[in-house]
């Protein structure tokens, strides 16, 4: 045997890039089976949950008939929901937006993923008639992030909620939950919807409480309460219905109880009542509420652990039984659903778990927080949590709750909000090009190119963040040269590779450059960033801020004096070292 091929490839699935470029051999996840379960998907570990070989075709209403394969709704019959409008084999305009969203799948292959159960698109006919982007959350789709907000009684209020939906659009957000518990719940809400061009989730039972003990909720606030936000345009909702009576005693020796918010509340009601949980006895009642106005069921995970010592221990999994069960029931009603999951989960623990939801709740698209792999790090669980959501994400998670670095000790801040959407946007575009979603390298694969050919100023526009990554770039070295201040000029891999004839390194025509300039003065966002960090005095960010070509020797039609051909005499680090007093500029007008 060869040496090369003494440790042969595993089987290969699709190719992240549209373009197969550079000399990877492609994705190592499984070759995608389009129209069944496994359409991106992991290689199972051995002992991993099969898929169900169910799907939502299984659970269909009893008023329907099935005739050589093909069913048929009954006289008179007119779909409401995607998932009816699916069934049906029609095409809705909600459904060729998410096609045009996502290339690599045709309007038909999304209508086929809404039927199958697999794929929601969270559209209420209200949300629609304002600024609603349609968009689809299923394993055949790419990978989505969610970002949590809301006022709390202790801080926030309606104008800085609307504030965050925007900067978290701005920073990636697919979806935003209003999880409001303080101020003006419904006019915050209404706001939101308002001014969302993203679906906009809730938990109804936080609003049902207002003004009233948990133990005096009754089934006609309960059904109230879900009509009137389902009215207001909310797209899709949280309702704890999967914690059962049966399944409290496994909770007693957790270390941690209940974390969630809803779980805790409905657990409360259960005990003080001696009854059953009122959301899993009336579901059926509130599927008709939620078809009405195409809400889609985000089934809550109301015994998802708060720890890791509690993970995948027998009340989560008991209640995830009890959500596949629910996720049946609402097919049945023609209502779209998708299925919430842990929380903190040992690293080891998470495959174990997307699988297991896969084959329990029939493909139905996995909506997942975190999970967190760790639980020592307050202040930095976007990056617990976002190791965790890649691994959600590669191994079957659609959606990816973001997780800030407030997380636990905190309502989350305008800051907060970006890094945790920037985290969790990392997590989904990771998992995306090793699932081998067509396309989903392809951004990379130009940014490579940039990078490769020192072209500082495309390299910037390719990030995801620009003004982050300029404003790091020039804290260091604020000439866009062909070698970098982390290398410096002699060391610069990157400059030598492209130097070297045989190579196609740095030598894409499309990327090419010849005269390295000083960059352009920091904007404010820039600027804002470095005086954040508080890495460089006042007076240099001003220079930063307020430089001219002038001042910094790089007049158009000019080399600047870092460029390799001169940095033999040391000028790039003499350029850098020199310091432009604030008065300097003042007098040349900067």
């Amino acid at each position: 045997m060869s040496e090369e091929n003494r440790y042969p490839l595993p089987a290969l699935g699709s190719n992240p890039s549209t373009r197969a470029q550079g000399t990877t051999p492609g994705s190592f996840a499984r070759p995608p089976e389009v129209g069944s379960a496994l359409t991106f998907s992991s290689p199972d570990t051995p002992g991993m949950p099969a898929p169900s070989e169910k799907t939502a075709w299984d659970f269909m209403p009893d008023d329907w008939s099935c005739v050589e394969g093909r069913w048929t709704p009954p006289e008179g019959f007119v779909p409401v929901t995607q998932l009816e409008h699916a069934r049906v084999g029609n095409v809705t305009p909600e459904m060729r937006r998410v096609a045009e969203r996502e290339p690599h799948l045709s309007a038909e292959q999304v209508r086929d993923e809404v039927a199958a159960g697999r794929m929601v698109i969270p559209a209420n006919k209200v949300h629609l008639a304002y600024q609603l982007d349609p968009m689809a959350i299923g394993r055949a789709s790419g990978t989505k992030v969610n970002a949590n907000m809301g006022a709390s009684p202790v801080s926030s209020s309606t104008h800085e909620e609307v504030e965050k939906l925007q900067w978290a659009e701005r920073w990636g957000a697919d979806t935003v939950m209003d999880l409001s518990t303080g101020g003006d719940l419904d006019v915050t809400r209404e706001a939101i919807i308002k001014n969302a061009l993203v679906p906009i989730g809730t938990v109804p039972i936080y609003s049902m409480i207002l003004g009233r003990r948990i133990e005096d909720l009754s089934k006609e606030h309960i059904l109230e309460g879900i009509e009137h936000q389902a009215r207001q345009g909310v797209d899709y909702m949280t309702v704890h219905a999967g914690v059962l009576r049966a399944h409290l005693p496994h909770v007693q020796d957790r270390l941690i109880g209940i974390v969630s918010r809803g779980g805790s509340l409905l657990a409360k009601w259960m005990i003080h009542h001696g009854r059953q949980n009122p959301m899993y006895e009336h579901w059926e009642e509130i599927c008709a509420v939620m078809r009405r106005w195409d809400v889609t069921f985000s089934i809550g995970d109301g015994l998802r652990p708060g720890g890791l010592a509690d993970a995948t221990d027998a009340a989560q999994l008991a209640e995830l039984s009890t959500l596949g069960e629910l996720t049946e029931r609402a097919w049945r009603q023609g209502v779209q659903v998708m299925v919430e999951g842990p929380g903190h989960v040992p690293f080891d623990q998470i495959e174990y778990n997307m699988k297991l939801q896969r084959a329990v709740c029939h493909g139905a698209p996995f909506y997942v927080l975190g999970p967190l792999v760790t639980d020592i790090f307050p202040g930095y669980d976007h990056i617990t949590s976002g190791i965790g959501a890649t691994a959600a994400a590669y191994h079957g998670a659609a959606m990816l709750c973001y997780v800030t670095p407030k997380e636990h000790l905190g309502l989350p801040k305008r800051d907060d909000v970006k890094q945790g959407c920037i985290a969790y946007k990392i997590a989904a575009h990771a998992a995306d090009v090793a699932l081998g979603i067509p396309g989903s390298r392809d951004r990379d694969d130009e940014l490579t190119k940039a990078r490769a050919a020192l072209n500082w100023e495309k390299h910037f526009e390719l990030s995801f963040d620009p003004d982050t990554a300029r404003a790091y770039h020039d804290e260091d070295l604020d000439v866009d040269t062909d070698f970098c201040a982390m290398c410096g000029h002699d060391w610069c891999s990157v400059r030598i590779s492209k130097e070297i004839t045989q190579f196609v390194s740095g030598k894409d025509a499309d990327y090419a450059w010849d005269k390295p300039k000083v960059t352009r003065a920091l904007s404010v966002e820039q600027r804002e960033i470095l005086e954040k960090r508080g890495v460089l005095s006042p007076g240099e960010i001003h220079r930063l801020a307020s430089k001219t070509r002038h001042a910094m020797g790089g007049d158009d039609g000019h080399k600047a004096a870092c460029h390799s051909d001169l940095a033999e005499d040391d000028a790039a680090r003499e350029l850098q070292a020199e310091k432009i007093t604030v008065e300097e500029f003042l007098e040349e007008g900067a």
